[in-house]
């Protein structure tokens, strides 16, 4: 018999639940004023993802006003170039932007030591286990490589062409960079 407080996970299990749950994208987003408040604190969006008691304050506010069933951990998918060293950066009314990657720039990239780069983050991880109640459940959501990153892109676009395009072109640098 499913435990109703994880009615969340039985549907990712593929059982029907009624009331179905819910869970939304972005669900601190930039509408809350609680969230904005707390954004108003930093002095850029990467420091709010890498500041742990900010980033579960943040993942926390909205299951606190509204209850969703799933929380959404406050971070974003650019930690993971920025802790490549890449210059990641996020452009008032643009959104966030990075030095374009070509070949040669993929065969340069050095390994870093993700765990300490992302420590904070998985600090935050950490702190929502404890934080969260055993009903809701915790994800990170974001696709793990965006076009933002790659060729002479440098922001996202809505179909993943420049991506998708340099894998065509350059499958194995496109490889190594998936490594």
């Amino acid at each position: 018999m499913d435990r109703p407080e994880r009615k969340i996970m039985a549907v990712l299990e593929g059982r029907a639940v009624t009331p179905p749950p819910i869970w939304l994208m972005r669900q601190a987003g930039r509408y809350l004023p609680e969230y904005r408040q707390t954004r108003g604190t930093t002095k850029s969006f990467l420091d709010l993802c890498y500041t742990p008691e900010l980033a579960v304050e943040v993942t926390m506010q909205p299951i606190r006003r509204y209850g969703f069933d799933a929380a959404i951990v406050f971070s974003d998918i650019l930690v993971i170039p920025d802790a490549f060293d890449r210059n990641v950066r996020f452009v008032e009314g643009e959104g966030p932007e990075l030095d374009p990657i070509d070949e040669a720039g993929v065969d340069r990239l050095v390994m870093p030591d993700i765990a300490r780069r992302l420590a904070p983050v998985f600090e935050t991880f950490k702190r929502l286990r404890t934080d969260l109640s055993n009903e809701t459940p915790c994800s990170f959501l974001r696709c793990a490589l965006d076009d933002r990153h790659l060729h002479d892109c440098g922001h996202g676009t809505s179909d993943q062409a420049p991506a998708r395009l340099f894998a065509y072109q350059h499958p194995r640098a496109f490889e190594k960079l998936l490594r």
